[in-house]
């Protein structure tokens, strides 16, 4: 990337709230938006609950949007999407061409992440994809007001100026914000919490 334009076109995916007993197949939306200030369209897939199809189901999702084109950086909440199905950033990237940016609202807890995924059978398989995921850095948005961000295909810079620029209305970018409260109403019948 060259330079950021404030309306850089931005995708930002959740999930919807599911029960791990209830449903095998969780409901995952993307926000199109431009910069912070523009919701440009909707993307939807699923993923399986727990599971390890949410990298390739992703990239199948945004490679055969219409809005692939327009798009420059995905954007998460976390790595872990439908419970502890996993996004790995590094195959993601490589399959759509596209710099990634994770954000959290507090700082992962790797050990306490480590733990739970001891229940599964494949965990070293799963600890390698959350390692992969690389260093994680502090920004601040707000005066004494930081979220945490990880990222792959930007310069640290580049991927501070997006969070920045797309941080309008919360200490959560805004294509995060606006995919949470469309994936919880898809399910809930309104929007329901805080992404």
């Amino acid at each position: 990337m060259r330079s950021i334009k404030n309306e850089i076109r931005i995708l930002g995916m959740d999930d919807a709230p599911f029960s791990p007993r209830s449903h095998k197949k969780v409901l995952v939306i993307g926000a199109v938006y431009r910069g912070g200030n523009f919701f440009d369209g909707v993307i939807k897939t699923w993923v399986t609950g727990d599971g390890l199809d949410a990298t390739d189901n992703i990239a199948e999702a945004v490679n055969k949007s219409r809005h692939k084109k327009e798009i420059r950086v995905l954007m998460f909440k976390g790595v872990t999407i439908g419970g502890f199905n996993l996004i790995g950033i590094k195959k993601l990237r490589e399959k759509t061409g596209l710099p990634i940016i994770i954000v959290a609202r507090k700082k992962p807890n790797l050990k306490e992440i480590s733990k739970a995924l001891k229940n599964f059978k494949d965990y070293e398989k799963r600890w390698k994809i959350i390692k992969s995921t690389g260093e994680i850095y502090k920004v601040e948005i707000e005066k004494n007001k930081s979220i945490y961000y990880q990222f792959i295909g930007l310069e640290k810079s580049e991927a501070e100026r997006i969070i920045r620029l797309s941080c309008t209305r919360s200490l959560i970018p805004e294509p995060l914000r606006v995919s949470h409260l469309i994936a919880s109403a898809m399910v809930k019948g309104e929007s329901k919490g805080r992404a």
